[in-house]
């Protein structure tokens, strides 16, 4: 027996599956792998029960499973299957369970041996299935050719095929011609490896955190620019100094490291490291050490001019709508972020960061969390969920929608 249930196993299923003759039970369900189920299994002869439930299999049901005779109960739903209903389901008689509910399998539904039996067979969110008993509820099967349509509705088919392909074309051209320069832009001088850093080197890179290289203060701490050196080059970042004695900070910070070092996206602020230690009066130290983007945040961008190599620049709309698809590509990440979403909780034009290229970043995660679909796992995902997070005091409703196309 084989159970390997509810895990993150990616990859293909090997081929040595055909080496367990005496597997009796193979359950690998609820696990992301992929590929086509290995013709080898048909050599598992004694395999009885079957699981390969909530992954992502393709391709067709091999035909080696015909072989399998002391199968009982095969369940393969919730995958990518397609092709045809093999006939040889049909004909295994010691089948008594048979699960094949949504996958992509069309064509006509059997009508002997397990088939015959809806309750012992359920083939749901297969729409391009038909035939079968009446008890499938199943479209009728129908081996006639439908009447061809008329040459008149053809052309205005073909016509009309023609100027949505015309449309997405100059679509897909317009996105690219916006990202090529990204695409192809140098490759970082800052490597993958992280780097360590100390105190005393954060505070030579600062001019010991002087107010000249002051750019930003926020609720928890601030940030200074500095130079570091990194593969022996001088690289400019921004330092994030955690204010301690704030209410919050050390959580703060809790919080920003563990988001961070489990995301990583272009429109994400790149973290490079983080430091926590103590400074040369012995007190307690933690910052966070980033990328310096040098365009500044969103905020200033939106409420004033900037002056860019003596000329003020203001953004266009392109330039916000730009910005606003970067911030929505690195929302879709969080809320996407495998195994568990991230809500930024503070999602604002002060916390959207502007590269050199004017691609947004999006930073501050020190009120991130992971989205627990349970909330009832404990008392502290709860009670965390229950608490105000965000900006405190006024906040224009809209700011960043609204106020950042129009404004």
């Amino acid at each position: 027996m084989i159970c390997i249930q509810n895990n993150l196993l990616t990859g293909t299923l090997p081929i040595e599956l055909g080496n367990l003759n005496n597997l009796g039970e193979l359950d690998f369900s609820g696990n992301q792998l992929s590929g086509e189920i290995p013709v080898s299994l048909g050599a598992c002869q004694s395999l009885q029960y079957l699981n390969a439930s909530q992954n992502n299999l393709q391709g067709t049901i091999p035909l080696s499973v015909e072989q399998m005779k002391g199968l009982l109960v095969i369940d393969l739903s919730h995958n990518n299957l397609s092709g045809d209903i093999p006939e040889f389901l049909a004909n295994m008689r010691g089948l008594s369970t048979l699960n094949l509910s949504f996958n992509n399998f069309k064509g006509q539904v059997p009508e002997d041996g397990i088939f015959k039996n809806a309750s012992s067979t359920t083939i749901l969110g297969n729409y391009g299935l038909c035939g079968g008993i009446p008890q499938l509820k199943l479209p009728p099967y129908s081996s006639h050719s439908t009447k061809k349509p008329p040459l008149r509705l053809i052309i205005a088919m073909s016509f009309g095929s023609a100027c949505l392909l015309s449309m997405f074309a100059l679509f897909v051209f317009f996105i690219w011609k916006k990202k090529t320069k990204l695409n192809f832009q140098a490759p970082s001088t800052i490597s993958e490896r992280q780097i360590r850093v100390s105190y005393a080197e954060l505070a030579r890179a600062t001019d010991s955190f002087s107010s000249g290289n002051l750019i930003g203060v926020g609720s928890f701490g601030s940030v200074f620019k500095g130079k570091i050196v990194i593969n022996n080059l001088q690289v400019m970042v921004a330092v994030k100094v955690l204010n301690l004695l704030q209410h919050g900070a050390p959580q703060s910070f809790a919080a920003e490291c563990e988001t961070l070092r489990c995301v990583r996206h272009r429109n994400l602020v790149k973290i490079l490291t983080v430091c926590s230690g103590v400074d040369f009066r012995g007190l307690d130290f933690k910052a966070l050490v980033f990328e310096f983007l040098p365009n500044g945040n969103l905020e200033h961008w939106l409420h004033q001019a900037i002056e860019v190599d003596g000329e003020y620049k203001s953004l266009d709309l392109i330039q916000r709508l730009d910005i606003s698809i970067d911030v929505a590509s690195a929302l879709e990440y969080l809320h996407q972020h495998k195994p568990l979403p991230v809500i930024h909780c503070d999602l604002k034009p002060s916390n959207i960061l502007l590269d050199d290229d004017m691609v947004a970043c999006v930073g501050d995660f020190g009120l991130a969390r992971f989205y627990h679909e349970d909330y009832n796992v404990s008392s502290e995902k709860s009670s965390a969920w229950a608490r105000m997070r965000g900006t405190t005091g006024y906040a224009a409703p809209g700011e960043f929608t609204t106020t950042l196309v129009y404004h």
